[in-house]
């Protein structure tokens, strides 16, 4: 009896070590998490990160060098046209150090000599004409008595006139040097008293709030330099800078929704886009990445009825220029589509295909895509609202697989 009770437990033991390893090697379901197919609107957007923008928008520089006065205005203040924005002054001429004011002084000594020497000139000029237009009438008078050549005559007419041309001279010569004794004196003079400067006013030429100043201190600023900038809040739009593939989807006309304020109260509203700029530009992305970009403008036409709070279409403006707004732009819009998530979406080729629950197994089913947007995608062939699709498949998971649905 003994011999065969040890071959009976060795044969037990044998049968359990079978049975534990059939347990250990047996397939086990795979844990999936499902989701259903449902019908509903399916929309293709373009979502972008944007801006608001003034499309007109004045900046205001100065016409010459002058000495700006201190402005009381502020950003945010409100102008009128024809509201003074800025005053400018004349600047005074640098004051000079002991060796310049001698230098300025001598220049003007010897524009004043000059200017003497020039008289002399012109007074030696005046003799000469009139020593030639005697000679002239002296030599006419023996011409006439045949006592004198007409070469004669000829010499003297000739010398009248080359004495008029040197007076001319001599007058000239004399009006340049009392310029320069002018421009010397010039130098030396005093700055004239601020209540004898001349004012030159800048006034606004539109409606609008103070956008940016650039100068608000009494500072001296040379011509061209930009005081501040004024803009009409009436002309806000939207810009966004999108990315050249997406902006060849949308075309003018197209529906945007717009998003602004904090994200527990979304403020919405509806805009058009009105133009996609012709030129595009290249952008470097936070990653390090070129990209061709270009810029979209949109107006604003209503308040969105599906925002979380809605106010009149004009309140959004208090934004000012250069906020952040979120843009969802529509593309497409189909009522009534198959829609299904697009993390269930398995590559098949050049198609897609989803495992769909049957039982306590999935197959795997090829479909039809129409368009996907960030969220969903709509199925033109393929499911049925009701379905249940696996959510992000496990790479180990293969049509016929038998599945426990993970509990959300």
């Amino acid at each position: 009896m003994a011999p065969h009770r040890h071959w009976l437990w060795g044969g037990v033991a044998v049968l359990a070590a079978l049975a534990a390893l059939a347990w250990a090697f047996w397939p086990r379901p795979v844990e999936v998490e499902v989701a259903p197919i449902t019908r509903g609107v399916f929309e293709s957007t373009v979502e972008e990160d944007c801006k608001t923008h003034l499309s007109e928008r004045y900046t205001l520089s100065t016409p010459v060098t002058a000495a700006l006065e201190r402005t009381s205005l502020r950003e945010g203040d409100t102008v009128r046209r024809g509201d003074v924005v800025a005053r400018l002054q004349a600047v005074d001429a640098a004051l000079l150090d002991p060796r310049s004011h001698a230098e300025a002084l001598a220049r003007q000594r010897s524009a004043s000599v000059g200017v003497n020497r020039a008289q002399t000139q012109l007074n030696q000029a005046t003799l000469a004409l009139a020593d030639a237009w005697r000679e002239l009438q002296r030599t006419h008078h023996l011409a006439e008595q045949g006592f004198v050549a007409d070469a004669r005559l000829d010499s003297a007419r000739l010398a009248v006139s080359a004495a008029r041309n040197a007076l001319d001279v001599a007058g000239a010569d004399k009006d340049m040097a009392i310029q320069e004794q002018a421009l010397a004196s010039a130098a030396l003079q005093s700055p004239r008293p601020a209540n004898a400067k001349q004012w030159v006013l800048m006034r606004a030429p539109v409606d609008g709030v103070v956008l940016r100043l650039a100068q608000t201190d009494a500072v001296t600023v040379t011509a061209g330099t930009a005081l501040l900038e004024l803009g009409d809040l009436a002309h806000m739009e939207v810009l966004c800078e999108l990315l050249t593939s997406d902006a060849a989807r949308t075309p003018p006309g197209s529906v945007a929704h717009i998003d602004y304020g904090s994200p527990q109260r979304v403020q919405g509203l509806r805009a058009a886009v009105r133009l996609v700029e012709p030129a595009g530009f290249t952008k470097v992305s936070a990653l390090g990445v070129e990209e061709q970009r270009v810029r979209v403008h949109l107006d604003v036409v209503a308040v969105d009825a599906s925002a979380d709070r809605a106010e009149s279409p004009d309140a959004w403006r208090r934004l000012g220029e250069g906020f952040r707004v979120g843009v969802r732009i529509s593309l497409h819009r189909v009522e009534h589509a198959v829609l299904v998530p697009v993390g269930a979406l398995v590559p098949q080729g050049d198609a897609m295909a989803v495992y769909v629950l049957d039982g306590r197994r999935v197959r795997l089913q090829p479909i039809a895509v129409g368009e996907r947007n960030a969220n969903v995608a709509w199925v033109q062939d393929g499911l049925q609202p009701g379905q249940s699709v696996v959510l992000y498949p496990p790479t180990q998971l293969v049509s016929g697989q038998k599945v426990q649905v993970r509990a959300p």
